[in-house]
């Protein structure tokens, strides 16, 4: 049996640090402290595996104790995760430019804590997966072609096992599209086979592993866990203000994965999933968002995220509409063209849109 992985608590309120042992200790070995300097102390005796960071904190905050943290070759490495009851966009992006590989908001959900808890030791424990197939392929020659196809097995285990935990973590938290990631996925194979059938941008999807692709779309929005739950499972159509709020999840996707991609060496299914989770509401005619891309300055892998992305919303069920029927969704998708969509995509789906139909009915899934 592996050894249990080890997390340092640090809260100046003893109240938080029970709750925290409480929801922790049930799957990792957990050492609460109230201060900065402790944690320093505790750090001499035990080397963690993560540290839960409260910012707002006597003597030394928690941005000073993790420029300290990061600052120090014995302890730069370990991952840090803020706890805090500030919700504003720019603590959590100056939380995260420190080194921060996460930012929760105070008060925490147990589930969320323990979810977002057993990603991150995930993405730490790929990393080492991968440091040590590099010292092995370094010091083993023979039989190398069966190796490596052993070791790349491994990899895309770990990172399906990555893109799998998160997605779920995502569906957690936005319970009100259960099914969205999985359906999105087979909407999106749809359109990927139909573009190698008809030979449809065949010089710029030549080297992509479709495979891949198709399981990066998973994390399309991985963003949405920083989007707080009244705004995210609201019951109703959002305010202009909280709309606003929502279109973050696009750039702070992109952040998620960037610090991801910093701590491992295997990248090309976090390019995809990068791509997918900023540009998936870009428009054609460049009214969309975040940063307004027009035409085919929006990535291909986005202008197609965009068509099974609002298909799904459309014949889904949300607490504010009902259903569309397939054949309104075709309609609307269709006045979109030039506009909302890219026209030869929108041809494209209107030559699938009898396998979308079929899809949508069987839940997205297809025989």
């Amino acid at each position: 049996m592996s050894a249990r992985k080890k997390i340092i608590f640090v809260d100046d309120q003893i109240s938080n640090l029970m709750i925290g042992r409480n929801v922790l200790a049930t799957v990792y070995d957990v050492f609460t402290v109230p201060s900065a300097e402790k944690l320093f102390k505790l750090l001499e005796k035990v080397e963690p595996d993560l540290i839960l960071l409260d910012v707002e904190m006597p003597d030394m905050n928690g941005y000073e104790t993790i420029k300290e943290l990061k600052s120090d070759h014995a302890t730069e490495h370990i991952p840090v995760v803020f706890l805090t009851a500030r919700n504003d966009t720019g603590s959590e992006l100056e939380g995260l430019s420190l080194g921060a590989i996460d930012y929760i908001s105070k008060p925490f959900s147990p589930p969320l804590l323990l979810k977002r808890i057993e990603v991150h030791m995930l993405v730490e424990e790929q990393k080492k997966q991968l440091e040590n197939q590099k010292r092995e392929l370094q010091n083993y020659n023979d039989n190398l072609e069966e190796m490596v196809e052993e070791k790349t097995k491994t990899i895309l285990e770990l990172q399906n096992a990555v893109l799998e935990t998160v997605a779920e973590l995502v569906e957690c938290r936005d319970d009100i599209t259960g099914g969205h990631i999985e359906r999105t996925q087979n909407y999106l194979k749809i359109l990927l086979e139909g573009l190698k059938k008809r030979d449809i941008y065949a010089e710029e999807t030549k080297d992509w592993d479709i495979d891949l692709l198709i399981q990066s779309a998973q994390l399309h929005d991985v963003g949405k866990i920083s989007i707080s739950d009244n705004i995210l499972c609201k019951p109703g159509k959002l305010t202009p203000e909280e709309f606003e709020e929502m279109k973050n999840h696009t750039l702070f996707g992109g952040k998620v994965i960037e610090r991801i991609q910093e701590r491992t060496t295997s990248q090309t299914f976090l390019d995809y999933t990068r791509t997918m989770a900023i540009t998936h509401h870009e428009k054609w005619d460049g009214t969309g968002y975040p940063h307004g891309l027009k035409g085919k300055g929006i990535p291909l892998e986005g202008r197609l995220m965009a068509i099974v992305d609002v298909y799904d919303a459309l014949v889904s069920e949300r607490p504010y509409k009902k259903p569309f029927s397939h054949e309104e969704a075709v309609r609307i998708i269709k006045e979109g063209s030039g506009t909302q969509f890219e026209p030869t995509l929108v041809d494209l789906f209107l030559a699938e849109e009898e396998n979308f139909k079929i899809a949508a009915a069987s839940g997205g899934s297809r025989s």
